[in-house]
C-alpha cells in the first residue's frame, strides 16, 4: 500500500505539462450521458455557498470519506476522456441543482487536482472523486470560469486475473506489462479509478516515484500511517511479477513505471 506520510509534495512537471498541453474540448463518450437534445434544460447552479459554508463541507480527498456520494453507475466502462481541474476549491453536489455534499480542493497531496468526467448535463459534469468509498462520484457546475477542461487520450487497464497492465492512447495499445497485485486477503479493488498525483518517494526505497490512485483498500482502513490509498509503484526486484503478494497496490516493472509517470494526472485506470 501507499504510505502517504512519506510523500514529498509536487507533481512531476512533465505529467502536468502533458495534460495542460492537450486540446481543450468537451466530450461525452462511452458510458456517459450528454445533453438530452431538446428536452428539459439542465438545472441552474444554486447560489454559491458562503466562504464559511464552503470551508465547512467535507473535503473530497484521499483522506476523506463521503458516504452520501452517488456510486459510479458504470464502473466497468471507459470514460469519454474529458478531465477537469477546479480553478479554486469547488462545490460538489449530489446531483445537478441538488444540495452540496463536499468540497473538491484545487490541489491533492501536492499535485493539481484533475478528475475524470463520467457524465454531462449541460454545464453540469459528474466526476469520479478520490475519497472513500471507492467509486464515489459527484457533480460540479463546470463552467469555464470555475474549471479548466482538457481531453485526455490515455487510459490504463489492469486485468487482475491475467496480471496484465496495458496503456492505451486513443483506444490503441501502446504498452503492456505483467504486474503484481494484492494478495487474496488484501485484494486490489476493481472498478474505475484515476491517477491522483505523481510523488517522488523521499523515505522508502522500493520505488523512486509512486502514483497514488483515487481508490482505497477494502481491507486496510489505514496503512503505514496513511488512509490505505492504492497506488502504482515498482519494487526493488522482480519477485512480484505475475504474483498476488502486495497489500493491494499494483506493483509494476521499472519500464512500466517510466511510461506511467508520463501520463497526465486524471488518467483513468480501469481495474477488472
Amino acid at each position: 500500500m501507499t504510505d502517504l506520510k512519506t510523500f514529498r509534495g509536487g507533481a512531476r512537471p512533465h505529467a502536468v505539462l502533458a495534460l495542460i498541453a492537450l486540446v481543450l474540448v468537451v466530450l461525452a463518450g462511452c458510458g456517459t450521458t450528454g445533453d438530452d437534445g431538446g428536452g428539459a434544460a439542465a438545472p441552474a447552479a444554486p447560489p454559491p455557498p458562503s466562504p464559511e459554508a464552503l470551508a465547512a463541507l467535507p473535503e473530497a480527498n484521499t483522506f476523506g470519506e463521503l458516504t452520501s456520494a452517488p456510486a459510479d453507475p458504470s464502473p466497468t466502462l471507459p470514460t469519454g476522456g474529458e478531465v477537469l481541474h477546479p480553478k479554486a476549491d469547488a462545490v460538489v453536489y449530489r446531483a445537478p441543482g441538488a444540495e452540496p455534499i463536499a468540497r473538491l480542493p484545487q490541489t491533492q497531496i501536492g499535485s493539481p487536482t484533475w478528475v475524470p468526467v463520467i457524465a454531462r448535463q449541460g454545464d453540469w459534469a459528474q466526476v469520479l472523486l478520490p475519497a472513500r468509498p471507492n467509486g464515489a462520484t459527484g457533480w460540479l457546475h463546470a463552467t469555464p470560469d470555475a474549471v479548466e477542461s482538457a481531453h485526455n487520450d490515455f487510459q490504463v487497464t489492469v486485468d487482475l486475473d491475467e496480471f496484465r497492465l496495458e496503456i492505451l492512447e486513443a483506444g490503441k495499445p501502446t504498452g503492456s506489462w505483467t504486474v503484481g497485485i494484492g494478495k487474496p486477503e488484501h485484494a486490489t479493488p476493481t472498478g474505475r479509478a484515476f491517477i491522483l498525483a505523481s510523488i517522488e518517494e523521499s523515505v522508502n526505497t522500493y520505488s523512486p516515484i509512486v502514483l497514488p490512485l483515487s481508490s482505497h483498500s477494502d481491507s486496510h482502513e489505514t496503512f503505514g500511517g496513511g488512509p490505505g490509498t492504492v497506488g502504482l509503484h515498482t519494487w526493488p526486484d522482480d519477485s512480484f511479477v505475475g504474483k498476488a503478494t502486495s497489500d493491494g497496490c499494483i506493483r509494476v516493472t521499472r519500464e512500466a513505471l517510466d511510461r506511467l509517470v508520463e501520463l497526465p494526472l486524471g488518467t483513468v485506470v480501469l481495474i477488472t
